[in-house]
């Protein structure tokens, strides 16, 4: 009897297990997230007056895109000439800066300042390099109304003047050749009241130093072939070093790309300073200068010299700076502009 009962509550056999089983409920679908906007409010810097008031900004828009969008309404103020900050006081926002990775809330007020208007900053390099080029020629082939009318397109005995002459227009011929052809500049426009105290600067030393050392009554190094030939050699190698070092600046940039990366040196022997210096273009433009004092003797030339490096001074211990903050990684050897000093 106890086999017959056994029996008969297997009848079913293992389909029967299966159908009295429960099944699984399926899984409820995923809930799509919830996109928080943000709200914008665009104040002018100086009066606080509101201009525009942006609503529903996507949190993952970008600077630049929020002046697209206020571009569109004030078509005079296009992105280049706009600068915003989160506060009347504080640093412009880079174009690449998130919404939402920025200090504010879901309503988000910023101060525009508008920044003028703008030119291509390789426009103003190269209307800073071809100045000086061409005035620097016409005192070296001495046009009318610059020295005495005796001295109207002639040459000077001088083989220095004309040494003097090639290494000047070669100099910017480089710095032309490179701003077409090597620098990937990650500033796209500078205001455009720039470019007349830019070219004011080298055109008008330009001048100055063509004016002395190609005069008629020019007088030569003191110490002769030996100091002019020193001169020679100390300018054209940091000229070789002084484009090494840009190759190099220009390949830690990635085309169309603001991404900052550490400058290091490569087989190239003249890159080796990266080792000890953040802005060694700066230190052959120096030793570049160095030598062309050297070579010509010329008070206007050695006074160029120390005002350029007091101010490649600056920009290095800027980009030094910015380097030692950005990268925790920098290297602790290096200083700004000279080895071990500054």
């Amino acid at each position: 009897m106890d086999t017959l009962a056994l029996e008969a509550k297997n009848v079913g056999g293992p389909d029967s297990e299966k159908k009295s089983a429960p099944r699984a409920r399926p899984k409820p679908p995923k809930k799509a997230k919830r996109i928080v906007y943000f709200e914008v409010e665009i104040l002018d810097l100086k009066t606080k007056e509101k201009l525009l008031l942006l609503d529903k900004v996507e949190p993952t828009s970008t600077v630049l895109d929020i002046k697209a969008l206020f571009h569109k309404s004030n078509p005079k103020w296009y992105p280049a000439r706009q600068s915003l900050h989160l506060d009347p006081k504080s640093k412009s926002l880079r174009d690449e800066e998130i919404l939402q990775t920025l200090p504010v809330g879901t309503t988000a007020s910023f101060y525009f300042s508008d920044l003028g208007s703008q030119v291509a900053w390789g426009t103003v390099f190269l209307t800073e390099c071809v100045g000086p080029l061409l005035m620097y020629l016409m005192f070296y082939f001495r046009l009318p109304f610059i020295y005495n009318s005796k001295y109207d397109f002639t040459t000077s005995k001088h083989w220095v003047v004309h040494l003097a002459c090639m290494c000047h227009s070669f100099h910017y011929i480089k710095r032309i050749l490179e701003t077409l052809f090597v620098h990937r500049i990650s500033h796209g426009t500078m205001p455009l009241r720039n470019i007349f105290k830019n070219c004011g600067y080298y055109w008008c030393f330009a001048a100055w130093m063509a004016y002395y050392i190609n005069h008629p009554l020019y007088t030569p190094a003191f110490y002769g072939q030996q100091q002019v030939k020193t001169g020679l050699y100390t300018f054209l190698f940091c000229q070789l070093g002084n484009f090494s070092t840009h190759v190099v600046l220009r390949n830690v940039k990635t085309p169309g790309s603001k991404v900052k990366k550490i400058p290091y040196p490569t087989k190239n022997p003249f890159t080796w300073i990266f080792a000890l210096v953040s802005c060694p273009n700066y230190t052959y433009e120096l030793g570049t200068w160095l030598g062309f004092t050297v070579m010509t003797q010329c008070v206007p030339v050695a006074f160029f010299t120390i005002v350029g490096f007091v101010q490649m001074t600056i920009w290095a211990k800027g980009k030094h700076r910015g380097y030692v903050k950005e990268f925790r990684d920098y290297p602790t050897l290096r200083s700004s502009i000279i080895p071990f000093i500054l």
